[in-house]
Formats: C-alpha cells, structure tokens, sequence
C-alpha cells in the first residue's frame, strides 16, 4: 500500500513559514533576531493594566460575544471618525482573532474554485494559502525596486472576468511602502469595473514616516465594496494578543462572521475592553508610535548602507529592505539562512513572499522594531558583511 498523502494538494506548498524557520535558526545560534515582525518591547501601561484588571478583578475571562464586546466594536468606529473620517456603524465591526483571521474569513467567504484573487507581490505569507484554502487562483501584480509600487499596464492585467476579490496591504509588508491616492484609485476603479471587493490590510496605519495613510474607503465609491482590516497587534505592540477587527457594509461583513464563527468563534475577552480604552487614548500615544520607529529606522538603514547594501528606506510598516547584490549576493534566501550563524543576525528574504523567482532574488527584510541597544549590536555584527 503506498503512502497517503493526508494534507490536500493545493495545501502542501504552506507546510511551514519563513518566519517559523528563521525564528528557529535565530535561537538556534543565539542571533539578533530582525526577522520575525514583533517587538521587544509591550504597549502602552493602561492598555496592560486594563487587561491584567478585566481577568483578576472584572471577571471577563468567558466567551464575549460572537462580534465582539459592543465597546470595542464602538471603539474601532469612534476611532476610524477619529482618524481617518469614515463614518462606521458599530453593527457592522467584526472583531476577529487577528487580522490573519479577519483576512482568511473574508477570502473563504468571498471566493469559490474558479474565483480569481488579485495580490501584490511580494506579499504576506498568509495571503496565497487563504486563497489556497478557498480554492481560488491569486493573480499577481510586482511591486519593484526602489519605490515598490504596481505598474498600471501590470495591475490592469491582473485583472479578468473572474476576479472577486482584490487583497490590498497598505502600509505593505515587506517592502515599507505606502500607497498613495493616485495608485488606490487606480485599484479601486478597477474593482468598479470588474466588480470586485476590496479586502484592505491596514495594521500598520498608524506607522508611516513622511507619507499619508489612506483607507480605501475613504475614497468615492469605495466604502460600499470594501472590507477595512486592522488590529492591536502592531499598533499597541501587542502581537500576541491577536485581537483584530473587519468593517465594511452589512452583507459583507455578515458574510465574513459566517467563517469566522466556525473557525474560533469569540476570543480575547479580557483584551478587548483593554483595546477598546487604548483606542481611546490622545493623540500623542499614536503620533509616538511613528515618532519612536522613526530614529530606529534611521539607525538600521544607515547601519545597512554602511555595510556595503543598498537600503530601500521605508515610508510605513517597521520593516526596510536592503539589496545584497552590491556585496556580490546572489541567493538571499541562501544567505539568510547561512546568516545567522555567520554573522548573528537574522532576516527574511523577500523572495518567498514572490511567485516571480526573478523578482527579488538578493533582497533582505529587517524588522526594526527593536530596542535600540539591540539594533545598535545588530548593526555592529552587520558591519561584518
């Protein structure tokens, strides 16, 4: 009898992340990890006594409601007016395990085999295994060096007759780039034409450095086909908390809490009246969010420039992107993986997050979202390259 194949075919390509990989190697070798996208530090004091309070002394330790606690639900539409001027009906907040989940919920519910998915390469790992899972094809668009932004001739032919849902992560990981109003409309009106929803990635809104954030649905016509992701995570550095949320119009957003209430149903109860008073804080807590990445990035970028790389200096997120190919790198994906035990310093190649293998060959991803007295070791062990 031969030996059963147990995961499904269009499954098999995702056994195992790039992160989990050099995550591991890191620790293996005691490197400087500037892989893996977390910070080394935790969020605001309110936001982690108000947590430790809602488990010890306010008893919000069961299941909350299947769209999430109705202040945090209020919160993220009371912080979008805030922010970003995009009137939202609370009733029409998901709350979701992460935004990962939010995103997976809103491909599985959109998309049938057959179904085309328009995503921007390089792209987060988990983008093309949602679309696997819902059994649809992703059509991609490059992004190239040194601004990363689409082509319009590309984006246009990424579209088709079968395109459902087109997924937009701005500000982008990896690469650090944000999308400006002329390249959202462009996206946003081929959506029109093709009669597509808009899925928007958007935890790193609150990390941009010089360049505006725009939520697609902030823009004429969009709101009524757009689907706006964020979470804490990032924006708290609180990662693992995983507490995200969705909003869009009602069908929409009933259609995503459709999965999502068979693949977790509810979680983080005591985090989400946390989240909920952090979103509330005053505007100097979110404008330091930004204010404090902004010196990190400064610090490793001219660290990598003076490595002998040739850095691509972000405008969001709190990755950069360096080229090793001044240094006569060829393989990045070979030399990340050699790295941290040369140098010990760890990093992502930007190739496995393309379909294209010519795309970004010698390209590395650091995190800079660290404390300076790491970043300042990592960039001395860097000097060795």
């Amino acid at each position: 009898m031969g030996r059963r194949e147990f995961l499904t075919e269009r499954l098999r390509p995702f056994t195992s992340t790039i992160f989990a990989e050099i995550t591991q190697l890191a620790v293996r070798t005691g490197a400087i990890n500037l892989g893996q996208g977390f910070p080394d530090t935790d969020g605001p004091a309110s936001l982690l006594a108000d947590a430790a309070a809602a488990i010890t002394e306010g008893g919000v330790n069961q299941y909350p409601p299947a769209p999430g606690l109705p202040a945090l639900r209020e919160a993220v539409a009371a912080h979008q007016e805030r922010f970003h001027s995009l009137s939202v009906d609370p009733d029409q907040v998901l709350v979701t395990t992460g935004a990962t989940e939010a995103i997976a919920s809103a491909v599985i519910a959109l998309c049938e085999p057959g179904d085309e998915v328009v995503i921007f390469e390089p792209y987060y790992d988990s983008y093309p295994a949602v679309i696997a899972m819902a059994g649809a094809t992703r059509r991609t668009v490059p992004l190239r060096a040194p601004d990363f932004q689409p082509d319009p001739v590309e984006l246009r032919a990424a579209f088709g007759p079968r395109t459902r849902a087109v997924l937009v992560n701005t500000p982008h990981n990896p690469t650090g780039t944000v999308f400006g109003r002329d390249t959202l409309r462009a996206i946003g009106d081929l959506a029109l034409e093709h009669d597509a929803v808009v899925v928007t990635d958007e935890v790193y809104e609150h990390m941009t450095f010089g360049a505006e954030h725009v939520p697609m649905a902030a823009l004429p016509g969009m709101a009524e086909r757009t689907l706006t992701v964020s979470g804490a995570g990032k924006t708290f550095s609180v990662t693992g908390w995983k507490i995200g949320w969705v909003h869009g119009p009602a069908e929409l957003v009933a259609a995503v809490r459709t999965v999502k209430q068979f693949l977790t149903f509810a979680g983080g109860a005591p985090f989400q009246p946390a989240v909920a008073n952090a979103l509330a804080l005053p505007d100097d807590v979110f404008a330091a969010i930004s204010g404090d990445l902004r010196p990190k990035r400064d610090l490793l970028v001219d660290g990598l420039r003076e490595a002998g790389t040739r850095v691509f200096e972000p405008s969001g997120t709190y990755f950069v992107v360096a080229d090793l190919a001044p240094l006569g790198v060829t393989d990045a994906a070979a030399f990340a993986r050699d790295m941290p035990g040369r140098l010990g310093v760890a990093a992502v190649p930007v190739s496995v997050f393309c379909d294209d293998p010519h795309l970004a060959p010698t390209l590395l991803r650091f995190a800079f979202c660290k404390r300076d007295d790491v970043l300042d070791e990592a960039v001395q062990r860097l000097r060795r390259l």
